[in-house]
């Protein structure tokens, strides 16, 4: 095998290259998209933390606490907690309103018991735990000619793939009830709807990459596996 490749794969990394340059792309418009409708303001100069409030109680969901996380663009609903974060709350942009309304989708998810979100909920352990374990396995597998830790190795990141499979339908359908709630309230104008579709089309485009990348990562270890 030739060692002039990374990690001892050989050409099976050239694989990764099309991925690379989708996660590159993607975090790029994301970022991009974010920071310029960061800079509009709602016409209804509605905050954040309300569109989310008002989302959840008009879908029934009084249980959920909403709170802020310190982190730029680390948004998230824990199904566990029942807790909604929100990196800026009081921020009344058509990005922080348009995020806080997705993250308000996957709570209504969570609530309408959306199979896919119980799925991935379910496999987080595994899948933390298959990603850090699947390549140093992997690898030592490879230096020691030892079949069994190339197959662990496989079939622990398998798990992980499987995670970010499962997160597709996940984020795209609270994308589609972000959008659909925020219509039905009248929080934003039509206009403003159509510059919350484009935040939210960009951060999907990050769940893509990261599927692609997992994906296309698992047919290299496969491809390195069998020449080895």
């Amino acid at each position: 095998m030739s060692l002039w490749y990374p990690f001892f794969l050989g050409p099976s990394i050239l694989i990764l290259l099309p991925a690379i340059a989708l996660a590159i792309y993607a975090q790029w418009k994301v970022r991009s998209t974010y920071a310029r409708y960061a800079r509009v303001p709602s016409v209804s100069r509605i905050t954040a933390e309300q569109a989310a409030r008002r989302i959840l109680e008009a879908s029934g969901i009084a249980d959920v606490a909403i709170e802020e996380t310190g982190r730029p663009l680390g948004d998230q609903y824990d199904p566990r907690s029942k807790r909604l974060r929100l990196s800026a709350p009081s921020s009344t942009s058509i990005a922080a309103i348009g995020v806080a309304a997705h993250e308000a989708g996957h709570a209504i998810q969570h609530a309408r018991g959306f199979a896919p979100l119980a799925l991935r909920t379910a496999i987080v352990p595994i899948a933390s735990f298959g990603s850090q374990l699947a390549f140093p396995l992997f690898f030592i597998g490879i230096i020691f000619g030892f079949q069994p830790l190339l197959t662990a190795g496989i079939l622990l990141f398998s798990a992980a793939v499987l995670f970010t499979l499962v997160t597709l339908p996940v984020e795209f359908d609270a994308s589609r009830r972000a959008v659909a709630a925020l219509r039905e309230t009248a929080l934003v104008s039509a206009e403003e709807l159509g510059g919350v579709k484009e935040v939210l089309f960009a951060a999907a485009l990050t769940y893509v990459a990261a599927a692609a990348m997992a994906a296309l990562q698992l047919v290299m270890l496969l491809s390195a596996g069998r020449r080895r």
